[in-house]
């Protein structure tokens, strides 16, 4: 009996979690920044509109 199988399985696994746990703050981050930027757009036109 060969143990290949679970073997390849397992780093494949392995390779596919290492990689989304390296490009999911990427992701996260361009998200956050684009929300950061909207807010302070909205602050300094609520600003703009007291003044």
């Amino acid at each position: 009996m060969s143990h290949a199988p679970f073997i390849w399985a397992a780093y494949s696994i392995g390779a596919v979690v290492l990689l989304w746990c390296a490009v999911a703050p990427l992701v996260h981050k361009k998200s956050i920044t684009r929300d950061i930027r909207r807010l302070i757009q909205i602050e300094e036109s609520s600003r703009d509109s007291n003044s």
